[in-house]
């Protein structure tokens, strides 16, 4: 399936000079998500993992379908402040300045496989704070799986030594 023909791209988003790619209509068409479901599950499924680690807000939508599709556990990677317990907290840099995720601190158990799981790699910023949770926490980072990847920022070049799997790649 040419899950590239679900994807809307939106020139001047969240402002100038941004073409964002938007996976809502991808979302909305049943034969789309379950195949890009199935598409991220069989890369998690080679890696054995335990639990699936998603982002706020979209790496949450497929995140917790792909966690259910492996038959395993979810974890969400939250902006600081939407969490009621105690966490862990990693800061990393933006284009504009810093931002930060924090996650629960028993949310991942030392020695587990952790599948990363966002809808778009970038820079590799959010992906880079997002590994240090996990293995700040003693987990494994078994793999990272992005619906999209812009591959012209750099984003897998910063996660080099980890595996990154992406099911579209567009030059920025």
């Amino acid at each position: 399936m040419d899950l590239s023909a679900f994807i809307r791209h939106i020139p001047g988003f969240p402002r100038e000079g941004i073409l964002f790619h938007d996976i809502m209509p991808m979302l909305q068409d049943p034969e789309a998500l379950h195949y890009a479901v199935d598409q991220l599950a069989e890369f998690g499924r080679e890696k054995q993992v335990d639990l699936v680690l998603g982002a706020e807000a979209r790496g949450f939508i497929l995140g917790a379908a792909l966690a259910y599709a492996l038959g395993v556990g979810f974890a969400a990677a939250r902006k600081p402040g939407k969490l009621p317990w105690t966490v862990n907290r990693c800061e990393y840099a933006l284009e504009y300045g810093t931002d930060a995720l924090e996650m629960h601190i028993d949310a991942v158990k030392p020695g587990q496989r952790v599948l990363i799981h966002d809808d778009l790699l970038a820079t590799g910023g959010t992906a880079k704070a997002k590994i240090k949770l996990v293995e700040n926490a003693g987990g494994i980072v078994a793999g990272l799986a992005f619906i999209i990847e812009l591959t012209e920022l750099g984003g897998r070049e910063k996660l080099a030594g980890y595996d990154v799997f992406s099911l579209l790649q567009y030059e920025v």
